[in-house]
């Protein structure tokens, strides 16, 4: 009789267990790209991977999927994040679509406030929609902000620095900042009612420009020469830019010692084994050619891996998947129903489905896009409009403005002019306001006349054909444009048909709409005022700092 109550009290906790709500903590990165030492065991060239260290991102892969194939919407942060927090595609997300100018609309549904709705308790720390008005809107504004221990870690180089710079040892410094990030949480922790399941987003913005050039070997012993063959082919394998790559891969570093604090606190809470953890970022690489802003997959293809409890672990799934498929994903995951409009897919079929490889023939396809983000200055702040459609092998762009310049116009920068380092590194608007000012643009805006590096600087900075088409196969970096090809007709026309029928299946308004909403007020910005045009909902004050 013992026996038979002991196994009826165990089968009843099982159940219980079953039926408890699963909790979610989502960790996003700015401005990290695909990224991550674990990659580097799935690939059979020379790559970042094999030089970066990401052991709890490596572990959460391990216990769970590691995606190969996971790409942003648009690589900017706000047009992203919308499709992220929204589940639709950016330029269906109305001003929320651009960067700098974006208001975000009220009347579309997030996920966060919808498993608020549910009885989530909600919490965030740090980045999830900006810039954009209302600050974090998306997420209740900053009514669940969880961040007064501290938020060094979204300037994690310049603050150890600092501090080490003073007497403080490293490693007694680094803890200072994780001492921070696991107030912040545990903080979140302690405000959770009893009982309720919860849904926490940490958003440190230390991987985003700018951070101490040289921190990768100072904080984080990244010797630049270890890249040395290793670099994407558009990026010039000169020590300039290994230094500053093997600095951005040190900030990956800084977030992944982040991502083990907050391992460590749900262990500590017992709640690890009920919470599904999910780790990206949100797009390419800041301040090096065909990164941030660009529809490359070293602008969009990005680190994505999930641990859902109770599902087998070391799985690397190869669909092809949208960040805008989260939200439906976490929808599911808290009961909540997903509302009309979303263009998105949820990702709970793959996680329970147990395998590797491909798994939904469906998923064969992403489209991504870009419209305005900071400015083309002397174009009256225009977008620089794109479209891409990524497949198996190959990768078609469409250009609807080939006479723009993509990433902004060049401003003072003329054949006799050359701006010192300093303007270069630190000021923005000195030359194409699109790329983040770092080390690696200065070097290649003023080796811009060198014969040996021009094709660098043209890759990143001039006009662009109305189409590109890229044979990944024999390209992998998107650095040969075959577009014009004879024996590649085929593949662009079929690829440019499909791109543009799946536009206007979805309701693209670059397509579908006469005028374009993305090329008049208050899409644009007023050159005068230096803010949005009037337009239906009223006038917004512009950021003048990329994000």
């Amino acid at each position: 009789m013992r026996h038979l109550l002991l196994c009826c009290l165990a089968l009843t906790t099982l159940a219980a267990a079953a039926d408890k709500p699963l909790n979610i903590v989502f960790l996003f990165a700015d401005d990290w790209g695909r990224y991550a030492s674990i990659y580097a065991e799935h690939e059979k060239f020379p790559s970042p991977n094999q030089v970066v260290k990401t052991p709890n991102i490596d572990r959460i892969a391990r216990e769970g999927a590691l995606f190969s194939r996971a790409y942003v919407n648009a690589p900017s942060c706000t047009p992203c994040r919308s499709a992220l927090l929204s589940g639709r595609y950016f330029f269906n997300c109305g001003r929320a679509a651009i960067l700098n100018g974006a208001v975000w609309d009220p009347a579309i549904p997030s996920y966060p406030l919808l498993l608020k709705d549910q009885g989530y308790h909600l919490g965030k720390s740090f980045k999830v929609w900006s810039p954009g008005e209302p600050a974090d809107a998306p997420y209740g504004g900053q009514q669940f902000a969880y961040q007064k221990s501290g938020g060094r870690c979204n300037q994690f180089s310049e603050e150890v620095t600092k501090m080490v710079d003073s007497g403080v040892p490293l490693d007694a410094a680094k803890q200072q900042i994780y001492d921070e990030v696991r107030g912040n949480f545990s903080s979140f922790l302690a405000a959770r009612p009893q009982g309720a399941p919860f849904v926490f987003w940490h958003g440190p913005t230390n991987v985003h420009r700018k951070w101490v050039k040289g921190s990768g070997q100072a904080l984080w012993g990244i010797n630049p020469d270890d890249l040395k063959g290793k670099l994407p082919k558009h990026l010039p394998d000169v020590p300039e830019f290994r230094e500053d790559f093997g600095s951005y891969l040190g900030e990956i570093q800084a977030f992944d010692a982040q991502v083990g604090v907050i391992i460590k606190r749900l262990e500590e809470a017992g709640e690890y084994d009920n919470t599904v953890i999910v780790i990206s970022g949100d797009h390419g690489a800041p301040g090096f050619p065909g990164g941030k802003c660009n529809l490359y997959d070293f602008g969009v293809n990005v680190t994505l891996a999930i641990r859902w409890p109770g599902q087998p672990g070391g799985r690397y799934i190869e669909d092809f998947v949208n960040l805008m498929d989260l939200a439906p994903t976490f929808m599911e995951i808290g009961g909540a129903k997903i509302p009309d409009g979303v263009n998105g897919k949820s990702l709970v079929s793959l996680m329970k489905s147990g395998k590797s490889g491909r798994i939904e023939k469906e998923r064969d396809y992403v489209i991504t896009g870009r419209e305005r983000h900071v400015s083309v200055a002397r174009e009256g702040n225009l977008p620089y409009p794109q479209r891409a459609l990524r497949k198996d092998g190959f990768l078609y762009i469409h250009n609807f403005k080939p006479e723009r310049t993509p990433m902004g116009d060049a401003k003072t920068l003329t054949d006799s002019f050359t701006p010192s380092q300093d303007e270069l590194e630190n000021e923005t608007g000195v030359a194409f306001p699109d790329m983040d000012s770092s080390p690696a643009k200065a070097w290649l805006i003023q080796h811009r006349h060198d014969s040996q590096y021009q094709w660098y600087f043209d890759y990143a900075f001039a006009k662009r054909p109305e189409e590109e088409l890229y044979d990944l196969s024999k390209d992998p970096d998107s650095t040969i444009n075959v577009a014009a090809e004879p024996a590649y007709a085929e593949v662009k026309n079929k690829m440019a048909a499909e791109l543009l029928a799946k536009l206007k299946a979805v309701g693209d308004p670059r397509v579908t709409a006469d005028p374009v909403p993305f090329e008049n007020p208050p899409y644009t910005l007023d050159t005068k005022t230096g803010h949005p045009g009037k337009g239906k909902k009223g006038k917004g004050k512009a950021k003048a700092k990329a994000e």
